[in-house]
């Protein structure tokens, strides 16, 4: 079974990176869009990842454009959005697709390893949220209405764990 350090990723600025980078840590990763009803959510994800990121905790963000092209502009506009409107200081990673034949890898395990509803192997909507434990292997699964505040005894439990 694969975990999180398997797969890599393209940070936001262009440059590749193993996610073993996180191994140890938990990790929530999140697919986001900047023009989406859930976008203010960058707020409560940032809050939480400044509450645990000294404890192991980290969000990585992955935009994407897949639902109703809520994120069309380039992975630079993204990046400045990001920082000037929500202040985001967690790893946003380059745009990408969650479903579909050209989903990343990443995304094509995290929904094989913790299905939606239903049993749905797709991701539903922007901002769905897999919470990952310090051994890579995927913890939960929370729906885009979920708020990163309401994660925040999972994320408690991960951590001492």
């Amino acid at each position: 079974m694969s975990t999180l350090g398997d797969f890599s990723a393209k940070r936001i600025d262009g440059e590749t990176v193993s996610l073993k980078d996180y191994e140890g840590r938990v990790v929530l990763v999140v697919n986001t869009a900047s023009k989406c009803g859930f976008t203010p959510q960058f707020t409560g994800l940032e809050a939480v990842f400044q509450r645990f990121h000294d404890k192991g905790f980290v969000v990585l963000g992955f935009p994407c454009n897949q639902f109703l092209n809520q994120d069309p502009g380039s992975d630079s506009d993204i990046a400045q959005f990001c920082s000037l409107d929500y202040g985001v200081t967690f790893p946003m990673f380059a745009k990408i697709d969650v479903n579909g034949p050209d989903a990343h890898p990443l995304f094509q395990h995290l929904t094989q390893a913790a299905p939606g509803l239903l049993g749905s192997k797709k991701v539903k909507w922007n901002f769905t949220k897999f919470l990952v434990g310090k051994d890579g292997k995927v913890i939960d699964r929370y729906a885009p209405t979920t708020k990163p505040e309401d994660l925040v005894a999972d994320i408690e439990k991960a951590l001492a764990s």
